[in-house]
């Protein structure tokens, strides 16, 4: 009953905002996109980059308005402070980039019932005017799984992740899945940058380059990092590995690490596990220019917004580079039966 009083809800909201929108007068955009990212923020060659690609791509296609701010200190009251900076603003639609800002936004959002806000991974929040935007990140996890076991020579693969939370335990469990179903001998080697409640483990390449440098002592030749800006760290170590006559290939995340990557790093990219951000990013603001918000119903509490996995197209992997060419049909094999539900992807190590 509860489900069906929420959609009513949300039919109705997504009608009075149909019917409040006005057409711009030429050259005046109406929207006015506030984008909060998390520490790091635009630069970061990883997560946020990508929310910022999806940012890019609708001022250029609607020419809208935008604001963009990067909270540095990472407190709560911080990202709380940021975001009603851009609802006093008259920001609207607003985007949180990462799950940190679920405290901040529901706060925020409660007092601008008005301004439709969204946040990337996360579906916590209860209210109307909150989009939880979420991705199947152990579904393309998988695939870099089976990329990674098909490249390795030595058997021997790692994976380190940024900080010890649920969210990147399910890049952990999709990956060691896709790794053990293509090749069981083979052994992937986990190992987290810090552990919750620290946080840095998202912005510290110097510690994850440590960690990549003890795995590839120990035989390791496929690492896929999935830590924000830590994962420039396992790139620095296979370039140094490279150095030294060793082959060690690396897996990306988040956006295709490839064309940002230097040309010593490109020759060790394997590929990217893709987590289409900027699709979620550009949905927003593209339902917000037609009047409207993203409001798929996520479960059965109501709460709304949209799940991007690879039926969506929201997850996949990058052939960046060609390295992984010769797998595609493999890789498109793994695909079809997640897609199909014959292979049912773990969330959990």
């Amino acid at each position: 009953m509860k489900k069906i009083f929420r959609l009513i809800a949300v039919v109705a909201a997504t009608l009075m905002a149909a019917t409040s929108f006005v057409a711009p007068a030429t050259g005046a955009p109406t929207v006015k996109v506030g984008l909060a990212y998390d520490i790091g923020g635009r630069g970061d060659k990883s997560f946020n980059d990508s929310a910022a690609a999806g940012l890019d791509a609708a001022k250029k296609k609607f020419k809208v308005a935008a604001k963009e701010v990067t909270v540095t200190t990472g407190s709560d009251s911080e990202r709380e402070d940021k975001l009603r900076l851009l609802a006093a603003a008259g920001y609207n639609p607003i985007i949180a980039v990462g799950f940190l800002y679920a405290g901040p936004i529901k706060a925020v959002a409660s007092d601008y019932p008005n301004i439709q806000f969204g946040i990337i991974d996360d579906s916590s929040v209860d209210l109307l005017n909150v989009a939880g935007l979420v991705f199947a990140e152990e579904q393309g996890s998988y695939l870099a799984g089976v990329a990674a076991a098909l490249a390795s020579k030595s058997g021997k693969i790692g994976y380190i992740g940024g900080v010890r939370i649920p969210l990147l335990q399910k890049f952990e469990a999709g990956f060691v899945a896709g790794v053990k179903a293509t090749k069981k001998s083979a052994s992937v080697d986990v190992k987290y940058v810090t552990e919750f409640p620290d946080f840095s483990g998202f912005n510290d390449p110097a510690k994850a380059k440590v960690i990549a440098k003890g795995m590839i002592d120990k035989g390791v030749d496929v690492i896929y990092s999935a830590a924000g800006g830590s994962g420039a760290g396992n790139f620095a170590a296979a370039t140094d590995a490279a150095k030294a006559g060793k082959k060690v290939w690396t897996i990306g995340v988040d956006s295709d690490q490839y064309l940002s990557a230097s040309a010593a790093e490109k020759k060790n990219m394997l590929t990217s596990m893709i987590k289409r951000v900027d699709r979620a990013v550009y949905d927003v603001i593209a339902t917000a220019v037609a009047g409207s918000s993203v409001n798929d119903v996520l479960d059965e509490a109501g709460i709304y917004g949209r799940k991007y996995d690879l039926a969506l197209d929201g997850v996949g992997v990058s052939y960046s580079g060609g390295y992984i060419t010769k797998y595609k049909a493999q890789i498109d094999k793994a695909a079809a039966a997640i897609k199909s539900g014959k292979i049912k992807v773990p969330t959990k190590p």
